[in-house]
Parts: structure tokens; sequence; C-alpha cells
């Protein structure tokens, strides 16, 4: 339970029910963890669910500003002298997504939250990752950034087929300083970003669905994993998978006459 004793860890999107849960199983392996989310009130909700705050730290940041970002990187490494692991778990969907509904600016907000962002936290910890040939980078993508799904809308699948590329350019561009990168993309985790989708899933389904706790002990997996062995994407879903069993929300066929 100790595997990761003396590796800091930096969650972004720590607020969220992924990157939380993912907080918590990192500390219960040895891991420092510092909690990022650009909502002040958020990760104060989300620090106060730990029992103790020994290895646990918060940090305001948007990701979506990059000065903001390397500066608070640069303070994780002067408090903690290194980041060993980064984790990208934010991530957002306007309700109203569809072409015919997507204004431009929850376009934008979209991109720069699951896209852009992530490329800042990732370019950030590189550099300290580079000059200890040694890092673990974890980006959350999603089952509809692998696989065409109407529910997702263009924004949010765009953005997240983006980072299965933006994971695989890291390590092909990166092995040779010793950072590995995976990409983790789920179907179905059972959160509250269900509840923004234009036809939520039922009770009933919901119960059957990915628990943000199932992702983050892949997550502290990989981050535990030697440092030879670079996982280079994993496609998880529910046993009990919407998209197999025909169950994902669809267009509706127009009627001809």
């Amino acid at each position: 339970m100790n595997e990761l004793n003396g590796k800091v860890a930096w969650v972004q999107g720590g607020a969220g029910a992924v990157g939380l849960a993912t907080a918590h199983s990192l500390v219960c392996a040895g891991a420092k963890v510092v909690l990022s989310a650009r909502d002040a009130n958020k990760l104060s909700l989300a620090l106060d669910t730990f029992k103790t705050k020994e290895h646990v730290y918060g940090s305001v940041v948007d990701i979506t500003q990059r000065e903001m970002v390397f500066s608070a990187a640069d303070s994780i490494v002067k408090q903690h002298g290194k980041i060993d692991i980064l984790i990208n778990s934010a991530g957002v969907n306007p309700s109203k997504r569809h072409w015919h509904e997507l204004s431009q600016k929850d376009w934008s907000d979209t991109v720069e939250v699951n896209l852009s962002g992530m490329f800042f936290t990732c370019q950030a910890v590189m550099r300290d990752m580079r000059q200890r040939e040694s890092g673990c980078i974890v980006n959350i993508a999603s089952w509809a950034g692998k696989y065409a799904a109407f529910f997702a809308g263009p924004a949010y699948a765009a953005s997240k087929r983006a980072v299965l590329a933006l994971t695989e350019t890291i390590n092909m561009e990166e092995c040779v300083h010793g950072i590995r990168a995976t990409s983790i993309s789920p179907a179905g985790i059972d959160t509250p970003l269900l509840d923004k989708r234009p036809v939520p899933p039922s009770a009933v389904i919901r119960k059957t669905l990915l628990k943000p706790e199932d992702v983050a002990d892949v997550v502290r997996y990989v981050a535990s994993l030697p440092s030879h062995i670079c996982i280079n994407e994993i496609l998880m879903s529910p046993t009990l998978n919407l998209p197999y069993l025909g169950e994902l929300e669809t267009a509706k066929r127009p009627v001809r006459q």
C-alpha cells in the first residue's frame, strides 16, 4: 500500500469526482498530493474530505491560464523538491453541446479546459521531469474520444480525441528523457457531469456505470509501475457497456414522406 512513498503527485481537476478519488488513492499509496482547481470553494471542500492533511496540499489554478500553470508547477517543485506524477483529470462539456446550439464561448471553454489546459500542465511539469529524467503523466480522455458518440457533442469529442494524440506525442518525444504518458479513456463514469447531458441516464443505468474510484485505481496502478514500463493507452468501460448494448443517446432518424 506504500508503493508511491516519496513520490510527489499533482492532480489537476482535483475538485472533480475523478480527480478527488485519484488523489485519495495516491495518498493511500504513500504519495504527497497537490490538488488544483480553479474554484477555491470547491477546492476547499475537496481538501476537507481527507482525514489528515499531512500529505495533501491545495493550489488554486486556472489551467487555461498558462502563466498561472507554470507558476503553480514552480511552486510545487520549490516546496516539495520535484513533480513525479501529473494527473490531468479536469473536463467540461456544456449542456447545449450539439452543432445547432453550441455557442462559440462554450466551444472555446471546452477546448481550453479539456485540451489547452492539459497541454499547459504537461509542458510545465516536463521541465523538472527532464532534468531528473523521470516522470509519469496520466491524461484522462474518454470513450467518446476513441469512438464516435452522439451524446458527447463536437467540442467534447474533438478535445478528447485530441488528448489521445497529445499523449502519443509525449511518448514519442519525451521517452528519451525518461518521461512516460498514459491516456485513459473511460466509458460511462457516474459523476455529476452526467447531469449536464441533454438526456441524463436513469438511476438504474447509473448504478451499473464505472465509479470515480474505479478510474482512480487504474491511475494508481499506472503511476506505481516501474519506470521502464509505459502503458500508452487504456480503454475501460462498465461490463454493461452502453455502446455495446445499443443504449447510447443517438439522433433520431427523420421521417421522410
